[in-house]
């Protein structure tokens, strides 16, 4: 036996406009970021995270990312609503130089009755032996429900040792 729903208000009309009219343009967006920042430390979910102050980093100290995805799509399975993320990166020179690089590094999956789209993607780095200098950072995102791909370049400094 199912359990009965109280009763509660509806949404507006505008506001169910508003989100149909929301609807159809994640659809048809492509994959994109609303936000790509480096941060201090880990996030700890969506909005939760402290931006960097700079993008200089000591040697083998952790470049953690912070970015929201949005555009990507929504497999329908019953009543649930699935996305699939995954994420590669490579680390270049300013030259274009890959140093280092690994496909399919995170991947970022869910499912629920609504379609999730407050969705962070948290990325931490560790790279150790770097001489002093610029690097970039790329990193790739693939849905794999939607068939979509998109990446960012983040550009950082290794500073010299004390």
């Amino acid at each position: 036996m199912q359990a009965q729903s109280g009763t509660a208000p509806a949404p507006s009309q505008p506001f169910l406009q508003a989100r149909a009219a929301f609807d159809q343009a994640w659809e048809s967006s492509e994959l994109a970021f609303d936000t790509v920042t480096l941060t201090d430390g880990a996030s700890q979910g969506y909005g939760h995270y402290t931006p960097r102050a700079n993008a200089s980093f000591a040697d083998g100290e952790t470049l953690s990312v912070y970015a929201e995805p949005v555009g990507y799509g929504f497999r329908q399975n019953g009543d649930e609503y699935a996305y699939e993320l995954t994420a590669s990166y490579r680390l270049l020179t300013p030259s274009g130089q890959v140093l280092a690089e690994q496909g399919n590094f995170a991947t970022f999956a869910g499912s629920g009755r609504s379609k999730k789209r407050e969705l962070s993607a948290s990325l931490n780095f560790q790279f150790s032996g770097l001489p002093a200098g610029e690097y970039r950072l790329e990193a790739n995102f693939t849905d794999t429900v939607g068939g979509k791909q998109a990446g960012f370049t983040l550009p950082f400094t290794v500073t010299a040792a004390n």
